[in-house]
This record gives structure tokens, sequence and C-alpha cells, in this order.
């Protein structure tokens, strides 16, 4: 229970073990990356080093991981430690002004037993706009014994009056090496499993131990299926499957595994390391697709779908999205070889 067991983002943890041993706290942080990496983790190891009761955190900057006030942040129960995140259970999660104007009562007393408070707002750009005024206010004119870290994916969705008055450090996901290596220690998985789960989750290491490997398994043989050429060749049959997936609410993950699947046409077409093939164990079937298509149409498509990911969060017909990249692939892939 230390920043030694995070692993890999060494320059934040450096940074923030530098603020430690120098009494240089800033009073608000934005820990941003993506998904999944590491980044609540921290700002936890954080808030324990801060609160530490034991020599250990004085010396080595490290939290002890075993008195009483880290196992109470461990345990969400410290007096002066508090965790706001979007509920879950609603079909639009958000975090509203009320819960932000509750801690805005809480930061203008003394922190009850602990050095410092700490404040994790997890998913932070989830916050209404009424939420962000509210913040801001509390950050323009910041409590000297209240620390808030705002956690988020998604940094460009909070307004720049908020990131620009926080000092921001940037969470990147480990090597692949690394969360592979973990995998099979933590989770006492193959070397093949690893690595297909750290490819699929792009090394994001929290989900990676979190996902169930058999049922990822099984949706890549689906949509392996799915997407094959004898599947795609018929256009009905393309109509017809993206009208199906859509109905399943599936749209989303249909572009994420046709993304994969194009992804590894264009490692086989251009010889890559196959390490990287995402779909390794139907790397025949990669081979006889890739070989008679031009690069520059893989590349295309794959822009395409990546140009639809990022709007799908918009107001996007996601079954027209979904017929649009099958019939694109259709046509790349199914073409007869010039």
């Amino acid at each position: 229970m230390s920043f030694n067991e995070i692993v890999g983002h060494d320059r934040p943890k450096a940074v923030l073990t530098a603020a430690l041993r120098h009494d240089r706290v800033a009073h608000a942080y934005l820990f941003h990356g993506e998904h999944g990496i590491g980044k609540r983790l921290t700002a936890v190891r954080f808030a324990q080093a801060i609160n530490c009761e034991t020599a250990q955190a004085v010396t080595a900057q490290d939290p002890c991981g075993h008195c009483r006030s880290c196992r109470q942040i461990e345990g969400l129960t410290h007096p002066d430690f508090f965790v706001i995140a979007p509920d879950q259970e609603q079909a639009n999660p958000q975090i509203k002004i009320e819960e932000i104007r509750a801690l805005e009562e809480q930061v203008i007393y003394r922190p009850l037993v602990g050095l410092r408070r700490v404040i994790i707002i997890d998913d932070a750009d989830r916050m209404t706009l009424g939420a962000a005024n509210a913040l801001l206010k509390t950050l323009e004119e910041p409590p000297g014994d209240t620390i808030l870290i705002l956690v988020t994916s998604r940094p460009f969705a909070l307004p720049a009056t908020i990131r620009s008055r926080c000092q921001a450090l940037r969470f990147a996901a480990p090597a692949q090496s690394q969360v592979e290596a973990i995998l099979m220690t933590r989770r006492s998985l193959s070397a093949s499993d690893a690595r297909f789960l750290a490819a699929v989750t792009q090394n994001r290491l929290g989900e990676a131990l979190d996902t169930d490997l058999q049922a990822v398994r099984a949706t890549q043989r689906d949509f392996a299926s799915l997407i094959a050429r004898d599947s795609i060749r018929s256009i009905s049959a393309v109509l017809t499957t993206a009208e199906a997936l859509h109905r399943e609410e599936r749209s989303r993950e249909a572009l994420e595994w046709i993304a994969r699947w194009v992804h590894d046409l264009i490692l086989v077409r251009v010889g890559a390391d196959r390490t990287n093939v995402i779909n390794l164990d139907r790397v025949t079937e990669l081979e006889q697709t890739a070989s008679p298509i031009q690069v520059d149409l893989l590349l295309a498509l794959m822009e395409d779908i990546e140009a639809l990911q990022r709007a799908a969060n918009r107001n996007l017909n996601l079954q027209l999205a979904l017929e649009s990249i099958l019939l694109r692939l259709r046509d790349v892939t199914c073409a007869p070889a010039s």
C-alpha cells in the first residue's frame, strides 16, 4: 500500500513525492489520462501519504499503509477524506451542485483529526455546469488545510477556469510488458491471455485486472464471426447485422471490435511485430484477408472508425454509423484483388 505498488506513472509520482518532501503540496490537482490506468489509486495513496501517522511518510514520502489513518482512508471512513463521484446507477451519471455545496460546508472547518483534508472528485468532467461554477468559488479562495484532487479521463470537458486553477498531472498507460507481468502475477494468467487482455484494454491496468477474460474471449469470437469476409459479402446481411446489434445496444461495442480487427489487418499487412496483434489466434485469416488490400484503404477506414467513435457521445445515429462502417469494411475486404 504505497506509491511503489502503482505500476508506471513515474513522473506524477515523482512530482507528488517531491511536493511532500518540500512541503509544497498544491491546493488543487488535476489528474488526467485514460480511464482505468491508476489515477484514482494514486490520489488515494497521495491522501494516505499526506495524513500518514508514521515517520515513514515524513522520511520517504510514502504511506505506511498500516496506521489508523491509512486504513481509514483505504476504507473510505476517514473523517477528513472524501470521495465525490457520479452515481453510476443513473441513466446519465452526474455530479450535482448539491454535492459540491455540501463539500463547501465541510472545507470552512479545520480538519478533525488529520493534518489536511483531502477531497477527491472522481470523473470530475461529469459535474453539471452549476456544480462546476460552485467548485470554482472554492478553487478561487482555497482553504489552506484542504487539498482537492480532480480525476478525469476527459480534461477538455472541464471549464478552462477550473483547469487553470489546478496543477495538472498527466497519467499515461504503462508499457504493455509491465501490464502483462502484473496480470500473470496477480491473476495467474498465461502469457498469451495476459497479452490479449493488455492489448484489448490498451494497457489500462485497472480495467485489465477487472475484466472477465472468458467473457471477452467469447465476445471476440462473436464479433470475429460477424465481421468475417463470408459474413459481410451480402449487403442485406450487413444491414441485418447492424440492425440487430443496434437493437441489442451493442453498436459502440461493435465499432470497438471492428477497430481492433482493422488494426490487426494493418499490422499484418505491413509486417509488424505479431505480438501487437489482438486477434492473434486468427492470424491466418487476417493474413489471407489483408494480403490483397492496399494499406492506404485500411488506414482510411481506421480513421473513419475513430472519427465515429469520437462522435458517438454526440447526437450520432449509431445504427447508420455501424451500417456505414460495415459496408466500408465489406468494400475493402471483399473486393477482388486488382
